[in-house]
């Protein structure tokens, strides 16, 4: 049976790949009628190392002398590979030389020359900007919606100097529902395994309450996507943190700490802001950010989370929470959405602030709103302990206020406003 399929397999050559040949006519296509102007980048992801290096052995050479293509390989295994001969091999080398504009190239670094072909692994499908390509394919398609997503938010970021950007996606040969039973069946057979183990542990169902692992949470999303590109917050909810790893933002982070040297360290504890909804269109209230202390640093919360012992909340002018904390990803974009090129204060959003806190002496409503905050994180509404961290002298809980959590600091929080149309914030005189 082996042979027969190793036999069978082995008479699949490049010259009767009809996959390639098809990947073939659309780059040439593109190179011949771009979209923006003459911009000639194109990025190809697989998921599988083997299968960019077979695609690289295929279209480098081909690229270079039918289309003046240069073209790189990237795998990150160390294998990487070009055929500009004075470019270096190192991953940030090739996605700079790709993307010169999005990775701020110094001019001296101008003569190892420009990349037009990227063929990639996922290993770049988060946290690169590659905006100066307008064109993206996906050889394969990935099991998880959330990576092809990622995939795309290479190119469809703020700042993309084109006017259109275009996404491409090979889709099995076969109906997606069968491509997608397809990890059903082998899951069926693997629990075979129970009888030669213990049969005690069944590793498959114990991984059935996992909405990632979800086949129907997959087949929903995927069928999405054949007909539109979505963004990841139109995703099913219960995309776990893990799958979003907010490695954009940590970019984001560095490059201002390296822009402002010092100046977040200055900050002092409960540093906050004002703003107002704008043409964001997310609800008022207030976006906190907390850190554990003491032994709460130490308690993770059931299920694991990856950035404790910080917390994000964002919860609502009335105290429903309208992000929990293990939803940092949505609150870290509705953080960006709203602050995004607002480098100067609001100066009317923090006089109508001032007026209703009587200039900060009266933040009960804040505390209120901490107090929903902070249960939604710990699970027990606390109000008396949570009020030390609205007043002077006191930034932090009292210790044993909760319930196994000694206490919590207030890092920073963010006061969102409704459009003055809407009406005022509610007055602590009035709550």
């Amino acid at each position: 049976m082996q042979g027969s399929i190793v036999g069978a397999a082995r008479e699949i050559t490049a010259e009767r790949d009809a996959k390639l040949a098809a990947l073939r006519e659309m780059i040439a296509n593109k190179r011949r009628y771009p979209i923006n102007g003459q911009n000639r980048k194109v990025i190809v992801f697989t998921a599988f190392a083997d299968t960019a290096r077979y695609l690289y052995e295929q279209l480098a050479l081909w690229a270079k002398s039918d289309l003046g293509l240069d073209c790189a390989l990237v795998t990150g295994t160390g294998t990487n590979q070009t055929t500009l001969p004075k470019l270096r091999r190192d991953l940030a080398s090739i996605l700079t030389a790709f993307a010169p504009r999005a990775k701020e190239r110094p001019e001296e670094l101008a003569a190892e020359g420009d990349l037009d072909l990227l063929i990639a692994t996922d290993c770049i499908s988060e946290g690169q900007n590659l905006q100066d390509c307008d064109w993206l394919i996906n050889y394969d398609i990935h099991w998880n919606p959330v990576r092809i997503i990622q995939r795309f938010g290479r190119i469809d970021r703020i700042g993309s100097p084109n006017d259109r950007i275009q996404l491409v996606n090979f889709w099995p040969n076969m109906e997606l529902e069968e491509y997608i039973n397809l990890e059903q069946r082998v899951s069926g057979r693997m629990v075979l395994l129970d009888i030669s183990a213990t049969g005690e542990e069944n590793l498959i169902e114990q991984q059935s309450g996992n909405q990632m692992n979800d086949l129907e949470y997959r087949r929903k999303q995927l069928l999405k996507l054949q007909d539109a590109v979505i963004d990841l917050e139109d995703l099913s909810t219960g995309v776990s943190i893990a799958d979003l790893t907010l490695t954009d933002f940590r970019i984001d982070l560095a490059e201002f700490r390296k822009a402002h040297p010092g100046a977040l360290e200055a900050q002092p504890l409960g540093t906050f802001a004002v703003t107002t909804t704008g043409e964001a269109e997310i609800p008022p209230g207030i976006v906190f950010c907390l850190r554990a202390e003491g032994g709460a640093a130490s308690r993770i919360p059931e299920g694991g989370y990856p950035l404790a012992p910080h917390y994000l909340v964002h919860v609502g002018d009335d105290g429903a929470v309208l992000l929990p904390y293990p939803q940092a990803k949505q609150i870290l974009d509705r953080l960006k959405r709203l602050c995004l090129g607002r480098d100067l204060p609001d100066a009317g959003a923090c006089a109508r602030f001032d007026k209703a806190t009587k200039n900060g002496e009266d933040m009960r409503h804040a505390q209120r709103l901490l107090a929903a905050t902070v249960a939604s994180v710990v699970g027990k509404n606390e109000e008396r302990a949570v009020a030390s961290l609205f007043t002077p002298g006191g930034t932090h809980a009292l210790a044993g206020e909760f319930a196994g959590i000694d206490d919590f600091e207030v890092v920073a929080y963010l006061v969102v406003l409704p459009a003055e149309a809407a009406g005022a914030i509610p007055e602590a005189s009035k709550s």
